[in-house]
């Protein structure tokens, strides 16, 4: 049929087609958002436009659909910020299960949408010793408990060392519950934003001693500008409403000594340490 293509044209078509698609996604990729043409236009230029028809003889508009609501300026600007909604969920937690489920219903991050799984807490509440770690990673962002993976398996095993276990001695969690894009380090303002429900949780569990696993927790909960091999090796203090100043233990991530296996011995005694105290407060 005339001015009907040719199978093998068609063929050609089809085989470029996934070509065609990768690059006009590379253009997206790269900002581009508009077409333009080859030749700039004279937009001066008089051009014979087309004569316009009679009032009475244009079609009638059709029926368009309401377009969505979209809050004005002054809602948004007056809408309480994301830090002041966690604080008010979290101090409406009156215990652990609703500030869990508190969590997973606040829309304050981003860090929600790229995640797996909420990662809340693991071991035992009323042990009287709480682990905090930064955030979860690929092995708990799948599992939805924290420090399961490579880095978990080798705190359990240094705990283990020093008679404690999360099983019976202690209870862990992270100061994010949502896994940040690519493991990535969690950033000030994800830390901040995070620290009410984090804090909550602590005042919920009532512990007599802190151990902040890495720098990220040991920054965000003591403050100050130290790197945490400048804060390991001796207890702090950790101001958490509700409970008043608890003694924390600042000590080196297990992430980092799969990395610097040199630095097991200063990891070894942070645990004496730890170890001590516990004893000195049983005896």
């Amino acid at each position: 049929m005339r001015g009907t293509p040719h199978r093998a044209d068609m063929w050609g078509m089809e085989q470029e087609r996934p070509a065609l698609a990768a690059a006009l996604a590379l253009q997206c990729d790269w900002g581009a958002d508009e077409a333009l043409m080859e030749s700039p236009a004279d937009r001066l230029a008089v051009r014979d436009a087309p004569a316009r028809a009679p009032e009475a003889a244009r079609p009638a508009p059709e029926p368009t659909q309401p377009r969505a609501v979209r809050a004005s300026p002054v809602a948004l600007a007056t809408a309480p910020p994301a830090i002041t909604r966690a604080e008010t969920l979290a101090e409406a937690a009156p215990d652990l299960a609703a500030l869990k489920a508190a969590i997973a219903a606040f829309d304050g991050s981003a860090l929600k949408e790229t995640a797996t799984n909420l990662v809340f807490g693991d071991g035992v509440a009323d042990s009287g010793l709480m682990l905090i770690g930064e955030a979860p990673g690929a092995d708990e962002d799948r599992a939805g408990r924290p420090f399961v993976g490579a880095s978990g398996q080798l705190l359990d095993r240094m705990f283990a060392s020093v008679g404690l276990s999360r099983e019976s001695s202690f209870y862990i969690t992270n100061i994010l519950p949502w896994r940040p894009p690519g493991n990535r380090t969690p950033t000030d303002a994800e830390v901040a934003l995070f620290l009410p429900f984090l804090r909550r949780q602590v005042a919920l569990v009532r512990p007599k001693r802190l151990v902040l696993v890495g720098g990220v927790a040991a920054k965000g909960l003591i403050g100050g500008k130290e790197g945490i091999t400048r804060l390991r090796g001796r207890w702090h203090e950790v101001d958490i409403p509700g409970l008043g100043r608890l003694p924390a233990l600042p000590t080196l991530h297990p992430a980092y000594l799969l990395r610097s296996p040199a630095s097991k011995r200063d990891a070894w005694a942070d645990l004496l340490l730890l170890r001590r105290a516990l004893d000195q407060a049983s005896g």
